[in-house]
């Protein structure tokens, strides 16, 4: 039996860039549409569909209210399950570097080949990282420059100093009003984002680098 579609969700606030998305993806088998939103308060309110989860987010940046940064960031607070993929008129590596804090896995332009734009769908389903070739260039050279602290979201920071405190994954959802599984979902994006592979070194490295 084949495996079930992965679940999309398309958000943009012109319709028009939506209906040219769907109308790209719903050729592809191995992906399905499930919902779409012009804005981020209808966005989150589609994800939190227990029901029908979504597998991915693809949205735009530059959104009119809750800008799509803004919107990511939100999406890897409540539903750190779900991957996001940005989709932008700008290479600014600036809007580039704001989405990955803000816990964007991809960002894609949209003027890019639907091709491109289903091979960076497929990579972050896959759990991988995408950025179309020009913003890829210039993150590579904004990264010869960061810190891996640089690379966390706000959230991940706190868990991140949490970690360095002793706390354990139950106690930390508590402080924080988040779910087990949520705290868990962090900490494996953290030992993602930072190449590390083990519990033990990942408490290490919040001891040797706790901002508090």
């Amino acid at each position: 039996m084949s495996a079930e579609p992965a679940r999309l969700i398309l958000v943009d606030d012109h319709p028009l860039v939506r209906d040219g998305l769907r109308a790209r993806l719903e050729s592809v088998p191995h992906l399905r549409v499930i919902g779409e939103a012009g804005n981020g308060p209808d966005a989150l309110a589609l994800a939190a569909d227990e029901a029908n989860p979504p597998d991915l987010v693809l949205m735009d940046v530059g959104m009119a209210g809750m800008s799509g940064i803004e919107l990511a960031a939100r999406f890897h607070e409540r539903f750190p399950d779900i991957r996001v993929l940005m989709l932008s008129m700008h290479d600014n590596v600036e809007y580039v570097t704001q989405a990955v804090r803000a816990g964007a896995s991809g960002y894609v332009l949209k003027d890019s080949p639907a091709t491109e734009i289903i091979q960076a769908i497929d990579a972050v389903l896959a759990g991988r990282t995408f950025f179309s070739a020009g913003v890829a260039a210039r993150m590579i050279q904004a990264r010869s420059m960061q810190t891996p602290l640089d690379r966390l979201t706000p959230r991940e920071l706190e868990i991140l100093d949490a970690l360095a405190e002793g706390l354990s994954s139950k106690q930390i959802a508590q402080q924080h009003g988040l779910s087990v599984r949520t705290v868990e979902t962090h900490r494996l994006n953290l030992k993602r984002k930072l190449d590390i592979d083990g519990q033990a070194e990942l408490i290490k490295f919040a001891v040797e680098h706790r901002r508090r």
